[in-house]
């Protein structure tokens, strides 16, 4: 399959914003070059101080946000919204769309996915790559693909460390909008029983299961492909659902058929300007909001019946 790659130029300064807007445009398959703090960085996620002298003379004042949408997709159309959303955030930008191939896709992005650590017990790492587990940490090993999902955008950042904080030995998970499986595995690896996965989307759900197999929680672990919770049966402790904001309104509808006595909902995937919304929207359907932590432009939230 080929890709449509977008390039926008951004200034460093208004990142964050058009960050958050690309990816209401495509919530998957976007990384990020930002060159601003490479001295800090380097030593922080690399441990060296040594830098190549070409990403020395990388431009320190502008950013490159690169969106990858497949060619049964409308990257025209993409284009234009992501356009008009930056011209209404008055953000200055450049824009350029080439086409790339699988194997251009894969190496491209794997040269920014690097190990890290989230909150007291959990850190992922790409399957290619080893993680020194000085800390005893539960340890994601990852190779995402196409599906969304590394743990470094803040939305799924957010549901990880809400998920460190609600897992309880023995529960049982659903994990709505699964992507690469990410949150379902963490969940397995902190101590649910079960996890069950959902995607639209059959190569997100190929992906999940390699990633579960890959993890060795293949065994606690089912994906398969469905619109939300349509195909879904039973009760869960935790349900889980990093999407964005029009899904979790319209997930909100059902989901309380799914949930345990005393479940948590946690939900993620909700850009600032939708949060009021989505707050309003989930008092309306009987839940009440536990915690809401925030990170960059993002929100979400752990509730639970009222």
């Amino acid at each position: 399959m080929n890709w449509n790659e977008i390039k926008i130029t951004v200034p460093v300064g208004d990142l964050e914003t058009a960050a958050a807007i690309a990816n209401m445009a495509v919530p998957y398959g976007i990384y990020i070059e930002d060159y601003s703090n490479l001295e800090a960085d380097a030593k922080q996620i690399a441990h060296i101080d040594l830098i190549d002298e070409e990403l020395i003379k990388k431009d320190r004042n502008s950013a490159v946000i690169h969106i990858y949408i497949s060619s049964d997709d409308n990257a025209a159309e993409a284009l234009i919204y992501l356009e008009e959303r930056l011209c209404a955030a008055g953000i200055a930008y450049t824009a350029e769309r080439v086409t790339v191939n699988d194997e251009d896709w894969n190496e491209n992005w794997k040269k920014y996915f690097k190990a890290f650590e989230i909150g007291k017990r959990l850190a992922v790492c790409p399957s290619w790559e080893t993680y020194d587990n000085k800390e005893n940490r539960k340890v994601i090993s990852l190779d995402p693909g196409a599906a969304f999902g590394t743990g470094t955008h803040a939305t799924t950042s957010l549901c990880l460390n809400i998920l460190e904080d609600t897992v309880t030995k023995g529960a049982k998970v659903l994990d709505i909008g699964t992507g690469s499986g990410i949150l379902a595995i963490a969940a397995c690896l902190l101590g649910a029983d079960s996890a069950t996965g959902v995607d639209i989307d059959e190569l997100a759900v190929e992906t999940a299961r390699a990633n579960s197999k890959r993890n060795n929680t293949d065994d606690k672990t089912g994906f398969f492909v469905g619109d939300l919770a349509d195909k879904v049966s039973g009760k869960y402790d935790i349900v889980c659902a990093n999407i964005v904001a029009d899904v979790v309104m319209r997930l909100f509808d059902d989901v309380a058929g799914y949930m345990a006595d005393n479940a948590c909902l946690i939900v993620s995937g909700i850009i600032d300007i939708r949060a009021k919304e989505v707050e309003e929207s989930a008092a309306a359907h009987g839940f009440k909001i536990i915690k809401a932590p925030t990170r960059e432009e993002w929100h979400a939230y752990l509730l639970k019946k009222a």
